[in-house]
């Protein structure tokens, strides 16, 4: 498989300007470059089937049912979404709870550039340069107590502002959980822009969860809460359909989903002639995070 270098994958204005926005995050043991870290030898980034996802698709064809249902009702539907004042609370399982304004969260943890992979269930892929930094270090803000097993995410509920809310697609506020190792490892981002610019409504303003190795509906959106909780909490998904939505949501080509295959996926930018591309087990990150589910059976809990 051909390795590229960064400057032949990434638009050439933000390869130019890289250096005033990556960055180095601590890593266990050393750091890692965040503009490098998504090319590791298995990253389904490094094919040649694969480049960064023009800004024009990434936030004209969305999945945020919020909104509506179909791709491009987040675009046309959230332009008048206010995102501030915002604010974030962490609470459960912490020694003590706190609440944060966007503003405080923008100014203690810069952003840097994490170009990821989103793949959805449905079977289509992006590569997105996504702006944020890793949950652990917001998760820093508080101290974690025994219980602290998993971590919930809520996102806002305002009817008023997100006109799919006012219909039982989903069990409103949408919810979203991670196992407390899943939430710590470093490539869990809480995203704040994309392809260095602010985040845009459509795409989750003004604060979203993103974990690459998992499928898109994972990353819950205009978060307002994060629950450290005790026991695996039911995200809206698992919520709707149990048999077609697991918990853990790791990409994985060897289990289909029970109405389409998993095996391939459509590369959002190409021709549509182009031939789909083969799904790679936990979406090309699998050097990064197999550890996490080391003994399991993946295809029980999916």
């Amino acid at each position: 498989m051909k390795k590229f270098k960064y400057s032949e994958i990434t638009p050439e204005k933000i390869y130019k300007d890289r250096r005033s926005f990556v960055k180095q995050i601590g890593y266990g043991l050393g750091t890692l470059s965040l503009g490098i870290m998504p090319f590791s030898k298995n990253a389904n980034a490094a094919n040649e089937e694969n480049k960064i996802t023009s800004y024009k698709d990434i936030t004209t064809y969305n999945n945020y049912y919020e909104f509506g249902t179909g791709k491009s009702d987040p675009y046309i539907r959230s332009q008048n979404f206010k995102t501030n004042p915002w604010n974030i609370r962490i609470e459960g399982e912490v020694d003590k709870p706190i609440e944060l304004s966007i503003e405080e969260i923008l100014s203690s943890f810069p952003s840097e550039e994490r170009i990821l992979k989103l793949r959805c269930v449905e079977g289509w892929s992006m590569i997105i340069p996504w702006m944020g930094f890793s949950l652990s270090n917001l998760l820093s803000k508080v101290k974690l107590n025994s219980k602290a097993k998993f971590v919930e995410f809520e996102s806002i509920y305002s009817p008023d502002q997100m006109s799919g809310q006012k219909y039982p697609v989903l069990n409103w506020p949408y919810k979203e959980g991670l196992r407390i190792d899943e939430a710590m490892h470093p490539l869990t981002t809480l995203v704040t822009g994309l392809y260095n610019k602010k985040l845009p409504n459509q795409n989750g303003a003004p604060l979203r969860i993103f974990i690459p190795w998992k499928y898109g509906f994972k990353s819950a959106k205009a978060i307002v809460k994060i629950k450290l909780v005790e026991k695996m909490p039911t995200s809206s998904w698992m919520w709707a359909s149990p048999r077609e939505y697991g918990f853990y949501s790791n990409v994985n080509p060897n289990v289909n989903h029970p109405r389409w295959s998993q095996a391939t996926e459509r590369v959002i930018g190409n021709d549509i002639w182009a031939p789909r591309v083969k799904t790679l087990m936990f979406n090309g990150y699998g050097d990064e995070v197999a550890n996490l589910y080391s003994g399991m059976d993946l295809k029980k809990y999916f």
